[in-house]
């Protein structure tokens, strides 16, 4: 179980509470991570919190509502994730590259994004946690030229936006896989039906009372 440290600063004083949260919301989740993993997801929120200012990295300042809002709202996917190497476009703060990337050791995680101060922490909590599966990648979609068997995103409002600036950057047999809140649109899926098998997922995110869906998109070979 994770104690309270010296590099933990923002949340020791709640940290039992958090520790309670989070070994909660893994086992809901049927999740197996080790003491070590779990240690690192708080030590990474921690560091979201107490750099949050510098880096203007996320508008919840409040532990609890953080973790859940941001940690364990990204363990939600992590089931439903196909294999191979992952890109994370439009990353912000890490969110879900660095997440999945404690979780999953064995995955390659590239985190894109185009804010080079984003990209910075990035790369200085991947140096931290001593996460050698993360790679920080400040730039633009559009520049990135390497492909990818997935392509994560929470960042993009129009699922339609999203499959077109990530379809370029995806693997001939990979899956595109979209963060949404309510599911997409009738209408957003038509201009997507021909083209792509979609699987919407619903999520069951512990401790969050809103809508949360991971959209699964592979494209149908012509």
């Amino acid at each position: 179980m994770p104690s309270a440290s010296p590099e933990m600063t923002k949340i020791t004083a709640v940290l039992p509470q958090l520790v309670a949260q989070l070994d909660s919301a893994i086992n809901q989740l049927d999740l197996t991570l080790s003491d070590s993993q779990r240690h690192s997801l708080l030590s990474y929120l921690d560091k979201l919190l107490l750099w949050n200012k510098a880096y203007n990295l996320t508008a919840i300042t409040h532990p609890k509502e953080a973790l859940i809002k941001h940690i364990i709202d990204c363990l939600a996917i992590i089931p439903h994730l196909p294999e191979g190497s992952l890109l994370d476009i439009g990353t912000g703060a890490g969110l879900p590259a660095i997440v999945i990337a404690i979780c999953q050791p064995q995955r390659q995680c590239s985190a894109l994004d185009s804010n080079q101060k984003k990209i910075r922490f990035i790369r200085q909590v991947a140096s931290e946690l001593g996460l050698d599966n993360v790679s920080p990648i400040a730039s633009r979609i559009e520049a990135h030229e390497q492909t990818y068997d997935v392509v994560t995103s929470r960042a993009f409002a129009s699922l339609t936006d999203f499959v077109n600036v990530a379809r370029p950057r995806l693997s001939e047999s990979g899956t595109l896989c979209a963060m949404k809140g309510h599911a997409p649109e009738s209408s957003e899926l038509e201009q997507l039906k021909g083209q792509w098998q979609i699987d919407i997922i619903a999520l069951d995110v512990p401790e969050l009372n809103e809508a949360r869906h991971l959209v699964n998109l592979k494209a149908i070979s012509a």
